[in-house]
């Protein structure tokens, strides 16, 4: 096995070193089916569904741009239309609010346009996660960027780092690629990709592998990945070797493995709640936990559910 490399990593322009990688971009899979939350994804996609007022979307895209991160690669399909319209020009909706001088109920949308510049990458059929960001080679180039998945909400205390941010954060320092990880039980680490690591620091370990969805006998740690990734562009030569598995997909894990062995790859828990918004029982957790911060049905909600439940909120 190569030994991961501690040096700086860089990368070139017309074949000369820049300088230390900084992160500019970042890829979110949009285009699978969202069939956990059928039917009513039928007509809305599962990226769209509310938490409490907000598209599911914009808590990703605001946790980037409090990262510093300016460009989002969206990987989607025809059936997404209505994600595209969140970040494309004015609709009708919002003329007509502007008109009538209620242009305050779009300020996170007009805010979220002007700081992020979005493109859209199209994946004709849903083959793996990791050909969802191989999708995203060209646009992101030859510089190292973020991932995040969609229905993985992270909620960070106001005024602290957001997940990503804290991830960009360890990247700049360490200049190697980062995950989050999170610590789950072990009958739950069949439903995770799961690393085998050593403890580097306090809440960094170094990662030496890893296994999508182990049997709980075979997990090699209890700590899983939820969906934030910083990695170097080297991980898209490692996706195009990766064979296809079941049903043809390419599993990212398969190229992470290639990557933590080549190039390095730290792990780290974020100081964050996290959400599977993408579950039905994580979308509803999710929504009580903005609720209870929404300057709006915040006090309300809190009162609910402690007339609800007797106080044992």
């Amino acid at each position: 096995m190569a030994r991961p490399t501690s040096s700086p990593c860089y990368y070139k322009q017309n074949g000369q070193k820049s300088g230390p990688m900084r992160i500019h971009k970042a890829v979110i899979p949009a285009a699978g089916l969202g069939t956990r939350f059928l039917p009513a994804t039928l007509s809305v996609p599962k990226e769209m569904l509310p938490l409490v007022d907000r598209p599911t979307i914009l808590y990703n895209a605001e946790e980037l741009i409090a990262a510093d991160i300016g460009e989002l690669i969206l990987i989607t399909s025809d059936a997404k239309l209505a994600v595209q319209q969140l970040f494309g020009a004015p609709n009708e909706i919002e003329v007509a609010l502007e008109k009538a001088g209620k242009s305050d109920l779009l300020k996170p949308i007009v805010e979220m346009r002007q700081r992020l510049k979005v493109k859209y990458v199209a994946q004709d059929r849903p083959l793996g996660l990791g050909h969802a960001v191989l999708c995203a080679a060209e646009e992101v180039g030859n510089e190292p960027f973020a991932v995040m998945l969609g229905d993985e909400i992270m909620l960070s205390e106001p005024g602290a780092p957001s997940a990503t941010q804290q991830l960009v954060q360890l990247f700049n320092e360490h200049q190697m690629s980062v995950v989050a990880v999170i610590e789950v039980a072990r009958n739950e680490v069949s439903k995770y990709g799961v690393v085998k690591v050593t403890e580097q620091a306090p809440n960094l370990w170094r990662v030496h592998s890893l296994i999508e969805k182990p049997t709980p006998e075979t997990a090699p740690s209890l700590l899983a990945l939820p969906g934030r990734y910083i990695f170097p562009p080297e991980i898209f030569s490692y996706l195009r070797d990766v064979k296809p598995g079941r049903g043809g997909e390419i599993q990212l894990t398969d190229a992470m493995i290639t990557l933590a062995e080549r190039n390095g790859m730290l792990a780290t828990v974020l100081n964050a709640m996290r959400f599977d918004a993408g579950d039905k029982l994580g979308f509803v957790q999710a929504n009580i936990e903005i609720g209870l911060r929404h300057p709006e049905v915040g006090a309300r909600l809190r009162e609910y559910l402690e007339a609800r439940f007797g106080g044992q909120t």
